[in-house]
């Protein structure tokens, strides 16, 4: 089925129905695996961690618009492609064994300290919950377990089920039909500027977690709201 736009709601003075989360770098440090690399890598774990993370971003925009998605692979894969990409542009040598520690370490990547405090808030307001994230299934089961936020989480939303990645549509439009609302009615939280614009653009009313003071994306549209922890859920999306 093709998809449709969204209707938007977001002149709505009611606080969201719904709260959904990007999983990597707002609920979880994907640059906690820094200190590994550093210990592997003496004085390139910094340098290491923030390639890998960006290449890991551009290839998932590469295989979603590249020739209709026909390249797709699932993040996890993405990952390891990425981490071999940015060891290879840092002329590092990644051997078999540094590879799967830091994967490893990466399905295990530290929690940010407030989500236990925020989602236990949410919930007890009875605001549905969730993650809408590029990771595949097993890596969203596997980082959600570690941090012990199962019982908080009413949806674990992977957009490896349509194949495309954020910012598509399509995948934004996976948060509207797990919850049965409007994207109006629904709150998107993301540290990612460029996915709290995707959703931005989509419908959502979004809050941009800005953690290390970096400007927003200069393409004309702000986000909803603007915060610096994910303790500001509940100032600005909540009652």
């Amino acid at each position: 089925m093709e998809h449709q736009s969204p209707r938007l709601v977001t002149s709505s003075t009611e606080p969201p129905k719904a709260v959904l989360f990007d999983a990597y770098g707002t609920l979880f440090d994907v640059y906690s695996v820094g200190l590994l690399a550093e210990q592997l890598f003496p004085t390139q774990g910094q340098a290491l961690g923030a390639l890998w993370r960006d290449k890991q971003i551009e290839y998932s925009r590469l295989v979603t618009t590249s020739n209709d998605g026909a390249h797709y692979q699932p993040f996890w894969a993405l990952t390891r492609a990425a981490l071999q990409y940015a060891c290879q542009r840092l002329a590092l040598n990644l051997t078999p064994d540094a590879e799967e520690q830091l994967l490893n370490q990466y399905r295990h990547l530290s929690a940010f300290p407030e989500n236990l405090e925020v989602l236990q808030a949410l919930k007890s307001k009875g605001i549905v919950t969730g993650i809408l994230s590029n990771g595949d299934p097993d890596m969203l089961a596997q980082a959600v377990k570690s941090a012990g936020l199962g019982d908080l989480l009413d949806h674990i939303i992977s957009v490896d089920s349509i194949r495309k990645y954020k910012t598509h549509p399509a995948a934004y439009a996976l948060g509207e039909q797990a919850t049965g609302l409007d994207a109006g009615h629904i709150g998107f939280v993301s540290c990612n500027s460029w996915d709290a614009l995707g959703a931005t653009w989509y419908g959502y009313r979004t809050l941009w977690i800005n953690r290390y003071q970096l400007p927003f994306e200069t393409l004309g549209t702000q986000p909803t709201y603007t915060g610096s922890s994910l303790r500001d859920v509940l100032n600005f999306l909540t009652p």
